[in-house]
């Protein structure tokens, strides 16, 4: 892979902040990451306005077939370089989803299926009446949306490993839930390091707060990204 493997998740409503986070990392990263706090606040023209590196386009659709198709063709003029559906939203809808990226040509979206949120423990997912481990269900989700036309896959760090020696190396895996070590883990259940994460097979690493919050999040950057060049060689 010619860039960085680092993503950083520029997640906040406020516009400037984002563009100044982004300039500050851009030369250590190679895609910004814009979820939904970014895009409900700034809408396409907030994503036009931040530039330096491709897009992860961070919406993880999750409606009926046809509806995330059009979300899907909505977003296209927008040219990210990935965007996500849930994978819970069935193989239908991910399929849907394929097809309507592919209106895109050269310049379509990766479709990545969502697994089991970093978020998300097994307690969780037993509340949610899912009976089975965090891992198990990982591998059910990844397995489907896979097979329905999917590029690629966002997952937990810890399942990374599973996932690669199951589906092989077709399957792109993007993983947040990073922490370098020494971080504070925050809301997320499911973490590992960056170097962790890669050596395991990850593709792409997702860092958002401890290079966003940092005192210097160019530098930040510039940490993680010197670690991950390490451990790539």
């Amino acid at each position: 892979m010619s860039m960085p493997r680092l993503i950083v998740a520029l997640d906040t409503a406020d516009a400037a902040r984002a563009a100044g986070w982004a300039a500050a990392v851009g030369p250590h990263c190679g895609m910004f990451k814009l979820g939904l706090e970014f895009f409900l606040a700034n809408g396409a023209a907030g994503v036009r306005a931040i530039t330096g590196r491709p897009i992860f386009l961070d919406l993880k659709l999750h409606d009926i077939p046809n509806t995330v198709a059009g979300a899907t063709r909505a977003v296209l003029p927008l040219e990210p370089r990935m965007l996500t559906v849930h994978a819970a939203g069935g193989a239908a809808m991910i399929a849907a989803a394929r097809e309507a990226a592919e209106a895109g040509g050269a310049n379509r979206p990766m479709i990545l299926a969502v697994t089991v949120l970093t978020s998300l423990a097994a307690s969780d997912l037993a509340a949610t009446g899912v009976s089975d481990q965090p891992a198990a269900q990982v591998l059910r989700l990844a397995r489907l949306a896979v097979d329905a036309g999917a590029d690629g896959l966002v997952c937990s760090p810890l399942e990374v490993a599973m996932l690669r020696q199951e589906l092989g190396s077709g399957a792109v895996l993007v993983v947040p839930g990073i922490r370098p070590a020494g971080s504070v883990v925050g809301d997320q259940a499911r973490v590992t390091t960056p170097e962790s994460a890669l050596a395991a097979g990850a593709d792409w690493i997702v860092v958002g707060r401890p290079i966003t919050a940092a005192a210097d999040p160019g530098q930040a950057a510039a940490s993680i990204a010197a670690g991950i060049a390490a451990g790539i060689r």
